[in-house]
């Protein structure tokens, strides 16, 4: 009797406990419509921009972020979180990327306990996935052990789920370690396992993927013939497919291979090629392999100054993101060079570090939990198909002992139903009287949580209109800060030698982002009668992207036009002159903002002073180029990498640079934003050459015509997307 009614008492509570639970994850798959489909749109489309541009996917996924938390919806946090650790881990951002993956890998491990079979579902596959993209990470960083680790846990789970894409990865990724490890013939049984599920399923990118990792193998063992066979295999789907990731690939695969044939020539023509995408992508891992099989091409033949070049900086960008095993490849193959030019010293030192960076790799501890792990995973799947061989032998005994102890129960049960029901019937009696008085306190709550709700609105809304009102009028100030009209129109007659009278000898296309901009252009007027380095006069003209945009951008941008005002009014008015001690104002300025970096803000711009006397240009420019189209030809004003501001080269002078003006010239100064602005049918990066030939191709026509074909290409372009930056080009005729 006790038995059955400990069961009956028990059931009810325990449903009510994961009530709670149930409801919240319902709620996550029934949530408002608009949001979460905003949310999706975000994420769809920073994967669609993984390969163009990982920071804008960044950005975007940021966003899905942002919006999921606001309104709790957890599938939305685990994808946005699990992009995040995917496009970080692209950008050579390892630390970032395992916080992400390990972020999103809790919401799916609490997804995953659900009592409802959909959601567990779902929750097993975002925790496979993303223990999976953990496992590339360590990958990445030598880190074998850990790596076969997260590889054969996802493994586990993707079989459990019946998952066989995953599965397929999985069985991949772990044929790719085995394979860096020297393991072959363990590489080509995994490769061929997730080859065959690939092909079975049709998933035309995994069997790229593992084409190409098999012919890894074949690389290894220096056969040739089959490595080309299946590097062109996996190419030619790849390329079907438009998988860019894969194409850079196979590509820099396939030249090391004519490498290593000693045709140097077509190697070189692949590894380009893979560099150039590899570059387009922001991928920095693929960009310091490809460096690194182009230095050691140079080293091949001859051309020992390039492959020292190439194979350092391969080097460089292996260690700025933490990749072992292109830290090793890159001692390994500046050790060969050096060793090739008779340097001895540096050979033997690189060499250590290479012997060094491999042992930490491949150290016998390393190899010996590579077999645990392996083992473990056997060992678990064979325990888990013997647990359900015996738990049916058991099953089959148990029903026959429970067949005969429910007719025991059965009669006692009955009788102790009945008394229950007559008790809950009374219960329900009074439960009803409570739940009355209940909703009428409940429904006065409510009256009083409305009037709450309302008075709070008004409040949100009153400070929306404070919040506006001040960044309104911050841009009132930023703009009376800016450049005049009347500076300009005063120094393009002096420039033209009166031959505009308005504004026909100059436009200004000044696009901010938000109402305040980062972007600022800031002009003075040079004059010393006396004589001096303008006798007759001279306009300084600052064209500038300030770091950041929107209200911290155009706080900065403030500061930055004082520093150079205060430049100018202590009498400097050489161009490197006004720079260097602009930079020194903003870095003591920004020194003590609390930052662990001591004030790296600052910004890129480019600095004209126009003669009117002997109509020469001097310039500087940081970061920001400037272009002079003199009739049919473009004639690019390269400005020096680093920014003005706290950095690197912040102890480097700028160098003045003069560039003499003829009749007719059209000079352009620009900012970043406009080439970096995503659009198009592609939703790809307008980019610098194009934006190049669209002011070649019209500098003939009126200033203001310009600005309108200018503005109007760029509204085009947009289209239905978000302008991503503050947009500056400014143009004067000659």
């Amino acid at each position: 009797m006790r038995k059955i009614l400990i069961i009956i008492f028990l059931a009810p509570f325990f449903l009510f406990s994961q009530q709670g639970k149930i409801d919240s994850l319902k709620l996550d798959l029934t949530r408002d419509q608009r949001d979460t489909s905003q949310i999706k749109t975000l994420n769809s489309l920073a994967w669609k921009l993984k390969s163009i541009n990982p920071d804008t996917a960044i950005i975007l996924s940021t966003q899905a972020l942002q919006l999921s938390i606001k309104i709790k919806w957890n599938k939305g946090i685990a994808n946005s979180e699990g992009a995040l650790g995917e496009f970080n881990w692209r950008k050579g951002n390892f630390g970032l990327s395992l916080e992400h993956h390990h972020k999103a890998l809790e919401i799916y491990e609490e997804l995953s306990s659900s009592p409802e079979a959909a959601i567990a579902k779902l929750g097993k596959s975002g925790k496979a996935k993303t223990i999976g993209n953990i496992g590339n990470v360590y990958t990445n960083q030598g880190d074998y052990p850990k790596a076969l680790s997260c590889y054969f846990a996802a493994l586990k789970t993707e079989e459990e789920i019946g998952n066989k894409k995953g599965t397929a990865i999985d069985l991949g990724n772990i044929g790719l370690v085995y394979c860096e490890q020297g393991d072959y013939i363990k590489a080509l049984d995994y490769l061929t396992r997730a080859i065959k599920i690939s092909e079975e399923i049709k998933d035309k990118n995994g069997t790229s993927r593992n084409f190409g990792n098999i012919a890894n193998v074949y690389y290894y063992q220096h056969d040739y013939n089959r490595a080309l066979n299946f590097y062109f295999k996996a190419l030619k789907i790849a390329e079907e497919q438009e998988d860019r990731n894969g194409i850079a690939r196979h590509l820099g695969n396939i030249g090391s291979v004519y490498k290593d044939l000693a045709d140097y020539a077509k190697a070189l023509d692949y590894n380009f090629k893979a560099l150039k995408m590899e570059e387009e992508m922001g991928n920095q891992i693929g960009i310091a392999i490809d460096l690194g099989h182009i230095g050691s091409l140079y080293t091949k033949m001859g051309k020992f100054k390039n492959a020292e070049e190439y194979l350092k900086k391969s080097l460089n960008t292996a260690e700025s993101i933490g990749s072992l095993d292109d830290i090793k490849s890159g001692y390994q193959n500046l050790s060969n060079l050096y060793d090739t030019m008779g340097n001895v010293r540096l050979a033997f030192d690189n060499f250590k570090k290479y012997v060094s960076v491999r042992d930490s790799i491949n150290n016998d501890e390393s190899k010996k939990e590579q077999v645990r792990t392996e083992v473990n995973f056997e060992y678990e799947k064979k325990a888990t198909s013997d647990s359900v061989r015996v738990g049916e032998e058991k099953k089959v005994i148990s029903a026959q002992l429970k067949e005969e102890e429910t007719k025991s129960y059965a009669l006692y049960g009955g009788l102790g139903l009945v008394m229950i029901f007559a008790g809950f019937m009374v219960n329900r009696f009074r439960v009803t009287n409570k739940q009355k008085k209940i909703i009428e306190i409940k429904e006065q709550e409510t009256q009083k949580q409305n009037e709450i709700i309302s008075h709070q609105k008004n409040l949100v809304e009153e400070k929306h209109l404070e919040i506006t009102d001040s960044i309104n009028y911050a841009e009132r100030i930023q703009s009376s800060m800016l450049a005049s009209k009347h500076l300009f129109n005063e120094n393009s007659r002096c420039l033209s030698n009166g031959a505009f009278k308005d504004e026909k000898g100059y436009f200004v296309f000044f696009k901010p982002k938000d109402v305040v901009s980062g972007d600022f252009y800031w002009a003075s007027k040079l004059s010393y009668p006396g004589g001096g380095a303008y006798g007759g006069g001279a306009f300084c003209l600052v064209t500038a992207d300030s770091t950041g945009h929107g209200v911290p951008g155009a706080i900065m941008s403030m500061l930055n036009m004082n520093s150079l005002k205060e430049a100018v009014t202590k009498g400097l008015t050489e161009a490197d002159d006004i720079l260097n001690y602009t930079r020194n104002i903003i870095i003591n300025t920004l020194s003590n903002d609390g930052s662990k970096e001591g004030g790296k803000d600052g910004m890129d711009c480019s600095l004209l002073i126009f003669d009117y006397k002997t109509m020469n240009l001097n310039w500087v420019a940081a970061n920001n180029p400037v272009w002079i189209v003199r009739e049919t030809e473009v004639i690019e004003l390269k400005p020096q990498k680093m920014p003005v501001g706290r950095h690197d080269k912040q102890n480097e002078p700028f160098v003045k640079q003069t560039f003499q003006l003829q009749k007719g010239d059209v000079i352009y100064a620009i900012t970043d934003g406009y080439p970096d602005q995503f659009g198009g049918k592609k939703g790809k990066k307008f980019m610098s050459k194009n934006l190049k030939e669209l002011l070649k191709n019209n500098a003939h026509l009126p200033m203001p015509e310009q600005k309108i074909v200018i503005a109007q290409t760029f509204k085009n372009w947009v289209g239905n997307l978000e302008q991503v930056d503050d947009v500056t080009i400014i143009g004067i005729k000659v």
